[in-house]
């Protein structure tokens, strides 16, 4: 990983559980994020879903992969020991290795992250746990139909990196035709 090169960042629970269990499990995931991971990356989309998580992200300039791979082992230890403390659990939340795809360095990058920022939006449609793209809270497509309400991606960044419409009807209607079966294959290896 090197400063400005686009990753696809993704894990989930170990033996596919669940890591999210309520609403405020959602939350408290991604202020950790914030805190430990936004340093290192611009985070352009995102969507947790109840057993695994994906981010879009770009490094920073001047990234340091130490504090970057410090900040993700901090990220998803805390979070599995306040998981494990409210829920009177034991053991590890999450699979080992967190899968981290340099998208920067595929065959056509450009496509890959494209086709990876629209597969990250439409997760929870596949899964059948929304109708719409718009009904996922724990996704950051809403923060793409409204500027006023982003917060936790760089919403211009992205709209710089990818081409997709800024009109909000238009960018929806792209989003629900641009994904074929194939991409699907290509772009999903793990959750």
């Amino acid at each position: 990983m090197e400063d400005q090169q686009i990753c696809h960042i993704f894990n989930r629970g170990n033996n596919r559980q669940k890591i999210f269990f309520c609403r405020e499990n959602y939350t408290y995931f991604l202020r950790k994020v914030s805190r430990h991971l936004k340093p290192h990356l611009n985070i352009l989309a995102y969507c947790l879903m109840p057993n695994h998580f994906h981010f879009l992200v770009q490094i920073k300039n001047g990234f340091d992969r130490y504090k970057y791979s410090q900040g993700l082992a901090v990220t998803l230890r805390s979070y599995t020991r306040g998981i494990n403390k409210r829920y009177n659990r034991t053991g590890s939340l999450f699979q080992q290795h967190t899968k981290v795809k340099n998208i920067s360095e595929s065959a056509n990058p450009d496509y890959y992250a494209f086709i990876c920022f629209q597969y990250i939006h439409q997760n929870p449609l596949r899964a059948k746990l929304a109708n719409r793209f718009e009904e996922w809270e724990w996704c950051s497509f809403r923060e793409y139909l409204n500027p006023s309400e982003t917060l936790f991606c760089d919403t211009t960044l992205a709209k710089g990196l990818l081409d997709f419409p800024s009109d909000h009807r238009a960018f929806v209607a792209f989003s629900k035709s641009v994904i074929s079966e194939k991409d699907l294959i290509f772009t999903h290896e793990t959750p």
